[in-house]
């Protein structure tokens, strides 16, 4: 699938990983000075139909809840994750195409609270989806898993959609919709093209059996 370059004269948001990475070290930051902001910003569609709709767009920069045990250490180390596959994603596509696969999946996530749910719906699915896109560009980049076991991007990606799977199997109505929302960007942009390399693929297989000797 081709994408465009531009919306009209709208290019996109140039640096918007920088921005991302950004603003969830504020909101961590500013939540240490005020005990709460973050469950202040966080998506939950009773209190959006409540009246308290910035929350349909603060969500998105809530970081993921870490460990007690060196708290500014694994928040440094997701940042830096978040910001090199954000990045490398925009590297690649252009500030256009990053900017739209992103906002795609955050409207379809945001979508999700069209019903007063009294639940939470993070923007933790949206974030795993940047990582399978990243993974599908570039799967044999490496990462140190805990820090010293290294795996390529394809596998850590395997095990992030192995448990969006699971997820999606095991958990209520809400779970599903979120996890099926977070891929609306991925198999908007992606899936395309996955779905052309793979009949491809098929297509070689075939030809293989049909003259084995060639």
């Amino acid at each position: 699938m081709r994408l465009p370059e531009q919306w009209g004269s709208f290019r996109g948001i140039e640096g918007l990983p920088h921005i991302i990475v950004l603003s969830n070290a504020l909101v961590y930051v500013f939540d240490l000075f005020r005990p709460g902001l973050i469950n202040d910003l966080l998506l939950i569609p009773s209190l959006v139909h409540a009246g308290e709709w910035w929350r349909l767009v603060t969500f998105l920069f809530v970081p993921p809840p870490l460990p007690q045990a060196w708290p500014f250490l694994w928040l440094a180390v997701w940042l830096l994750v978040l910001h090199n596959v954000a990045t490398a994603l925009e590297n690649a596509w252009g500030s256009f195409r990053f900017t739209l696969y992103f906002f795609s999946g955050a409207a379809a996530t945001m979508l999700t609270a069209v019903l007063p749910w009294p639940v939470v719906i993070t923007n933790g699915w949206l974030q795993a989806s940047l990582f399978l896109a990243f993974a599908t560009l570039f799967p044999d980049e490496i990462f140190l898993l805990f820090f010293i076991v290294p795996l390529r991007a394809k596998w850590l990606a395997v095990f992030t959609a192995a448990g969006m799977a699971w997820a999606f199997l095991t958990g209520g109505l809400v779970t599903r919709i979120v996890v099926a929302a977070s891929l609306v960007n991925f198999f908007l942009l992606l899936g395309p093209g996955l779905w052309e390399r793979a009949r491809m693929w098929r297509d070689v297989r075939r030809n293989r059996r049909r003259w084995p000797g060639e």
